[in-house]
C-alpha cells in the first residue's frame, strides 16, 4: 500500500493533532456558554454577528459553530495514515485490516444510535437510525478507509474529486418524483427524499440528511487522509506547514466559488460546504502544527491534549450525562456571589467537572479507543 509506507514512522506522536481534535471537543463539553458568559462579563452584550457564529444556520450558509462536526470528521482522518501504517508495521494483513474497519464501524455507528438516536429507550417508536455525528464518521471511515486500502495518494485524491463532483451530480439533475431537477429546499431535495424512502419513520425529524451525504462523509475524511498523508512525509516541518496554508486556500476558494451553484449548506452536507469547512480545517491544523510542534509551545495545549485523548469517550458523556446537573449544585452559592459573574462560574464548573474526569483517564493512561 503505497498511500502509508516510505513515511515517517508510524509511532511518531503529532501532539497538534491530538490538541486540534481536544480543541473540537471543547466546544461539545460545554466551551460555548464559557467563551459566551466571558465575552459577555468582559465586553458586554454580544454583538450579532458574534452571535450568529455561535448558532447554526437556519439552512444556507455557514458559521463558525458549523465547524465542530466537519473538524471532528477530518481529525478522524488525519490520523488514518498512521494508524494504518502502524498497522501493517506490525504485521497486519488486508484481511485484518478489513475486520477493523467492520468493528470500528459497527461500534460507532451504535454508538451514535445511543447518543441521540434514542437506542436506550429499546422502543420502536422512538428509534433513529442515522441521525449523529458518530455515524456521519462511521460511514466516512468505512469508506475512506476501504479507498486508503486499494488507492495510490493520487487514486485518493481523484476519488474525493468524484464524490464532490458525484454528489453535486446528483443533487441537481436526479429529480425527487414529482418535482423538478434541482431542488435544494429544506423539505425537498434528493437527500432528504433518499433517507425517508430508506428509514421511513426511523428517520431524524431534522432536517439534516445522510445516507446520500454519505458521499460528502467520506470526502471529508479524505481531505482529512490527504493532511494526514502530509503530516507523515519526509518533508521538513516548515514546508508541511505552507502544505496545509495552501490546502487550506485552495479548498477555500474552491467552496466559495462553488457556493454560487451549490450553496454552503451544513444540513445536506453540500460539497462547496465541504470544501469550504476543510479549508479552514486545513487553516488550523496548520497553526496547531507550527505552534506545537514546529516551535515547540505545548504547554498551553495541553488541557485540550487531555480532551482530545478521549474524544469518543467526552461525546459519549456530553450526550448520555447533563454534567450542568451534576456540576450546578457544587457552585451555585458560589455564583450568587459573582453577580455578573455568575453564569461563567457555572459554565467553568462543567466543563472543569468533566475535563477532571478526563485528566484522571490521561494520568492513568486510559484511553477508549473503537
Amino acid at each position: 500500500m503505497a498511500s502509508v509506507s516510505d513515511k515517517t514512522p508510524a509511532n511518531e506522536r503529532i501532539v497538534s493533532v491530538d490538541a486540534l481534535r481536544g480543541f473540537d471537543m471543547f466546544w461539545i463539553v460545554g466551551g460555548r456558554p464559557v467563551v459566551l458568559a466571558l465575552v459577555v462579563l468582559v465586553a458586554g452584550p454580544l454583538p450579532d454577528w458574534l452571535t450568529k457564529q455561535f448558532e447554526h444556520p437556519p439552512w444556507n450558509g455557514f458559521s463558525a459553530w458549523d465547524m465542530i462536526m466537519p473538524l471532528f470528521l477530518f481529525t478522524v482522518g488525519i490520523v488514518m495514515p498512521f494508524s494504518f501504517a502502524k498497522r501493517i508495521e506490525r504485521g497486519d494483513g488486508k484481511a485484518a485490516l478489513y475486520r477493523k474497519i467492520a468493528w470500528r464501524t459497527i461500534v460507532l455507528f451504535i454508538l451514535g444510535m445511543a447518543a441521540q438516536g434514542h437506542l436506550l429507550d429499546f422502543d420502536l417508536a422512538t428509534l433513529k437510525i442515522y441521525c449523529n455525528t458518530l455515524q456521519a464518521i462511521a460511514c466516512g471511515y468505512c469508506l475512506a478507509a476501504v479507498l486508503m486500502l486499494n488507492l495510490s495518494i493520487v487514486g485518493q485524491l481523484v476519488a474525493t474529486a468524484g464524490l464532490l463532483v458525484g454528489y453535486w451530480e446528483l443533487m441537481m439533475l436526479v429529480p425527487v418524483p414529482g418535482e423538478v431537477a434541482g431542488l435544494l429546499q429544506r423539505h425537498v431535495n434528493l437527500a432528504r427524499h433518499v433517507d425517508q424512502a430508506v428509514m421511513g419513520s426511523f428517520r431524524p425529524d431534522n432536517d439534516y440528511t445522510w445516507i446520500l451525504s454519505g458521499m460528502t462523509f467520506t470526502a471529508t475524511v479524505l481531505l482529512g487522509v490527504m493532511a494526514g498523508h502530509l503530516l507523515r512525509s519526509r518533508w521538513r516541518p516548515s514546508l508541511k506547514v505552507l502544505w496545509l496554508l495552501v490546502a487550506g486556500a485552495a479548498c477555500l476558494g474552491l467552496g466559495w466559488i462553488w457556493s454560487f451553484w451549490f450553496p454552503l449548506n451544513k444540513h445536506i452536507w453540500s460539497s462547496s460546504m465541504t470544501l469550504w469547512s476543510a479549508g479552514w480545517c486545513y487553516l488550523l491544523l496548520a497553526l496547531f502544527y507550527l505552534v506545537i510542534d514546529v516551535w515547540g509551545f505545548r504547554k498551553w495545549a495541553f488541557p485540550f491534549v487531555v480532551i482530545g485523548g478521549n474524544a469518543i469517550f467526552v461525546y459519549m458523556l456530553t450526550h448520555l450525562i447533563r454534567v450542568r446537573q451534576v456540576s450546578d449544585p457544587l457552585v451555585s452559592g458560589i455564583a450568587r456571589h459573582c453577580g455578573s459573574g455568575g453564569d461563567l462560574v457555572k459554565a467553568a464548573a462543567a466543563v472543569l467537572l468533566a475535563w477532571l474526569v478526563l485528566f484522571y483517564m490521561y494520568r492513568k493512561k486510559t484511553f477508549v479507543r473503537v
